[in-house]
Parts: C-alpha cells; structure tokens; sequence
C-alpha cells in the first residue's frame, strides 16, 4: 500500500486532467485541489512583481494623477518636464531593470584587488574609524528611459537602496534610431547621431554604428548603454575615463543630449 502511495505522488500533474474527478478518491481529490491553489498563488505572485504595490499611497499630485490612471505613459511627464518625486511612479510606469556599477575595489594580496559596487571610505573620529558606504545604481526598461542614482550609507544594502530610489526619481529619455545610409534596417538600435558628454575631466563620445557592431564602450558602461535600449555604438573616451562616477556621468550627459536634436562640436 505505501509502494502504491508512493508511485501516485511521483506521477506527472497532467494526469489528473484526463482522469474523470468521479474515478479518484477523496485523497487524490484534496491533493488536486492543493496544487490547483499552489499554481494560483504562484501566478498571483508573478502578477504582483510585474505591478507595483497596491499598498502605495501618493504624497504628490503627480503620483495621484499617475495611480488613478489620467498619466499612463512617463513620456507626458518628461516632456512636460514635471519632476519625479516618488520612486514607485517610475515602477508604476515602466518596467524597470537595474544594475549597479562597479566604483570601488575590495583589497588584494601584493597590492592588488578586484573592482566591486562598494565604495568604502573612512574617517577619523574620537571613537576610532568611522566606515562609509557608497553604490551607484541605473535602472532603465531597455526601451529608452533610464537612470542612476548614487546613495551612501553607514552599511551596504542601505547605501543600495537609496541608489535605486534616486536612480528611479533620475528617469530621462534617450532618443534611439537606425544608423543611417550604412544600415538597411528600421530598428532603433543606436544612437540617432555623434553626441559628446562631460563630467569633471572625462569626456565621452558616442557615434552611431550599424547593426551587428554591439557596444564598443567600457565594461561599465555596457550596463549603462543596454538599460537605455541600445545595442550598437562607437564610443571615443578622453581624460581620465578609469574613474567610473564620472564616466557613467558623462555617458548620462551624452545620453540626455539626444533629445536635443541637432550635434554640437565641444
């Protein structure tokens, strides 16, 4: 009798379907009913990561606006330029995706050490040293809106968490298109044309390149480029580029500026 138990639970769940509910007894009947509730919470959970929570209650008039439905699309909040002042608008809106960029390095043997997303600095007080943690985040939809934040912190995880909630108050639009007179293609996969970003003594360049390039930028800013949406650019970097705050700056400067329109030489 256990052997027989035993065999009807390692049988797959799809026969349950072809059997008539009169053929099985009351125990296959609770135990249909169980897995039943089980994939119904499983999909009801995947349903909730894709919105956001309905628990939220909006402080602005821009976040009442966007939860009852009159703002359905961020682009209309952008282009009338009204400031973002809740993180859970930009969740509400879009769906966002992050990463965080690798600005400090975790100590070596013999001087050496691997790049992580912690940056760690300390200073001197009357108890002893006092540890700070610093994160930069960037989130985007990979459809032409994203952002960074950067967040410090006494630990690690808060020092993350105030980097997503400002990277998601950060939200701009990047403007994409086709390469141009060397790309048969109609999707938007590159930037629409040569635009320069500064920050501190970094200046980047980004250049529009056909279809199948991929990014031919810094590892970091890989993350940064594949967040906005694109997916084949040149880049050309000046100064001291090996500082990574000021280089995703620069990016970001590079990136706001294709709304503009038109190229400027800097």
């Amino acid at each position: 009798m256990a052997k027989k138990e035993i065999e009807k639970t390692e049988e797959p769940l799809d026969e349950y379907a072809e059997v008539p509910e009169e053929v099985l007894d009351r125990a296959d009947l609770e135990e249909l009913e169980k897995i039943k509730k089980e994939s119904e919470r499983k999909g009801s959970i995947k349903d909730y990561r894709d919105k956001p929570s309905e628990s939220w209650e909006p402080k602005t008039k821009l976040g009442r606006e966007v939860k009852s439905g009159e703002i359905k699309n961020i682009d209309d909040i952008l282009n009338a330029k009204r400031e973002i002042l809740e993180p859970e608008i930009s969740d509400y809106l879009l769906s966002l995706k992050s990463d965080l960029i690798s600005i400090g390095q975790s100590k070596g043997k013999f001087g050496g050490g691997k790049r992580r997303a912690w940056r760690q600095t300390q200073r001197k007080t009357e108890e002893g040293n006092v540890p700070t943690f610093s994160a930069m985040a960037v989130v985007g939809d990979e459809n032409g809106h994203i952002g960074f934040g950067y967040g410090k912190s006494m630990e690690t995880l808060p020092a993350r968490d105030k980097s997503l909630r400002k990277a998601k108050l950060n939200i701009i639009k990047v403007t994409r298109s086709c390469s141009g007179f060397d790309c048969d293609c109609s999707e938007l996969h590159t930037v629409p044309f040569k635009v320069t970003g500064k920050s501190g003594s970094v200046r980047i360049t980004l250049i529009p390149a056909p279809q199948g390039t991929g990014l031919v930028v810094a590892n970091e800013l890989k993350k940064v480029l594949k967040l906005a949406g694109i997916k084949d650019v040149y880049s050309k970097s000046f100064g001291k580029a090996r500082t990574s705050f000021n280089l995703i700056k620069a990016c970001f400067d590079a990136l706001e500026k294709t709304n503009s329109g038109e190229y400027k030489e800097e």
